[in-house]
């Protein structure tokens, strides 16, 4: 099997290298089968997508309806390595996950209006698939049910997606949850990599990074952790059932 590749941009080793594991136990991986490349650290090289099952876009500190003067030269350059992905991943029909990030970044790239109208907290809410949801290849292969409990926690979401792309599940409070781009490349604004420990341990490290008030963190963690949000983590045992070759 060609390994998968995970594109990650969070730079603190704490929370990147849990993800990296998070992404690879969910999705019953071993390690030579999710190459890792931080995004953060250094420019991306020239890659060859054919050499890859897939591409996997993790979470981010970085928020891409930021204006563009605020954002720092590694968010500039991280946004366009990624853009660079995205054109080969649309042109050449490459399988493509973005987890949270992953809706900003291919939204963008498709054409979707991405801002801060839908941002949800920090915490679980309850997704309900679409019509075309339950229809929907990726989300059988994960055996998601009309409605399941997830974790989020983002500054920006989509507001409207371009005709092309198809809404595949929305929660109350943000109405583009995952969508889908022709049949291969997905999107999801919560995160399917994520269980009560390694949510609780990202609060602990983002917890001055705006998300929530610090001086919420130990109310969050309890509340947090009474959350059964098991579903998600389908999505990527389901990606890469459909799509590993």
């Amino acid at each position: 099997m060609r390994p998968f590749l995970l594109l990650a941009t969070r730079f603190e080793d704490e929370a990147a290298d849990a993800e990296y594991e998070a992404f690879r136990r969910f999705a019953g991986l071993r390690e030579e089968q999710l190459v890792r490349v931080r995004l953060e650290a250094a420019p991306l090289e020239e890659i060859d997508l054919a050499q890859y099952s897939g591409v996997i876009v993790g979470g981010s500190p970085f928020t891409t309806s930021d204006p563009e003067d605020s954002k720092s030269p590694t968010q500039h350059r991280v946004e366009q390595d990624l853009k660079r992905v995205l054109d080969q991943v649309i042109e050449h029909d490459v399988p493509f996950l973005g987890a949270c990030y992953g809706v900003g970044t291919l939204g963008v790239h498709q054409g979707a209006i991405v801002d801060r109208t839908h941002g949800e907290p920090v915490g679980a809410v309850t997704v309900r698939l679409s019509d075309e949801g339950r229809r929907d290849a990726l989300v059988k292969a994960a055996g998601l049910p009309d409605s399941f409990t997830a974790f989020v926690g983002h500054k920006e979401g989509i507001r409207s997606l371009p005709e092309h792309a198809v809404c595949l599940a929305s929660s109350a409070t943000a109405p583009v949850q995952m969508f889908r781009v022709g049949t291969r490349q997905y999107a999801t604004q919560f995160h399917p990599e994520l269980d009560v420990p390694g949510l609780v341990q990202r609060i602990r490290i983002y917890k001055d990074a705006g998300y929530f008030s610090p001086d919420e963190m130990d109310t969050l963690i309890e509340k947090v952790s009474l959350v059964e949000a098991g579903a998600p983590a389908g999505v990527l045992r389901g990606f890469v059932e459909l799509f590993a070759r």
